[in-house]
């Protein structure tokens, strides 16, 4: 088992270092409403993950891969949370206006960002695929299925609280720039597009 756990480990790493959804959300996150909203943001992503990987263990994930319209439904309310994402990213950037609207609490800017983790992950199905397709290759012959899955979604949440910790501290690290209007309006835009991208290509999803 410890060497099974061992290889998903690395395999599970590789992935998630790939830049994708979550690591952008996290970053442009972490950009806009600081370090902390950024880890917000990373328990809500984790937190969906857990989610995804306890369906997986009592096969629910199967489940909803094998119903095309169960599918669509959550790609496409996921699409369209990744819209509002992206067009809310959109506004914000828009040039500065002379009533600019006030800044949201740390708690509550912090909440919202927990949501948006969340959010994105539990309405993305292909986050409940990863676990369906990479946990098989690595469980042992006559393993317990239910509590080797939960032992591997756990090395998965651990890593990515490693790798979020490090992209927030690196976004936090580079400073003042960051929080100069100008950086953030043009990063809101280069988000708005970046979230309408990722709808586009989950729309184009298929299980």
């Amino acid at each position: 088992m410890i060497t099974a756990a061992l290889a998903f480990a690395v395999a599970a790493m590789i992935v998630n270092v790939v830049p994708g959804l979550d690591t952008f959300l996290v970053l442009r996150t972490s950009v806009a409403g600081g370090r902390g909203c950024g880890l917000a943001a990373a328990l809500g992503v984790m937190a969906g993950c857990a989610v995804w990987g306890l369906a997986t263990a009592v096969g629910l994930t199967a489940l909803l891969t094998a119903s095309h319209v169960a599918y669509t439904a959550v790609r496409v309310c996921g699409a369209a949370y990744l819209v509002w994402l992206g067009a809310t990213a959109l506004w914000r950037g828009r040039g500065k206006t002379e009533a600019e609207p006030p800044e949201p609490s740390v708690a509550a800017g912090r909440r919202a960002a927990f949501r948006a983790g969340l959010a994105t992950n539990l309405l993305n199905p292909k986050a409940g695929v990863f676990y369906m397709s990479l946990v098989p290759q690595f469980m042992p012959r006559g393993a317990p299925v239910f509590g080797t899955t939960v032992l591997f979604t756990a090395i998965d949440v651990v890593e990515l609280a490693v790798w979020f910790w490090l992209v927030s501290g690196a976004a936090a690290a580079m400073g003042e720039r960051l929080r100069r209007p100008s950086f953030r309006r043009r990063m809101e835009r280069l988000s708005g597009v970046a979230f309408l991208g990722f709808a586009a290509n989950l729309l184009a999803d298929r299980p």
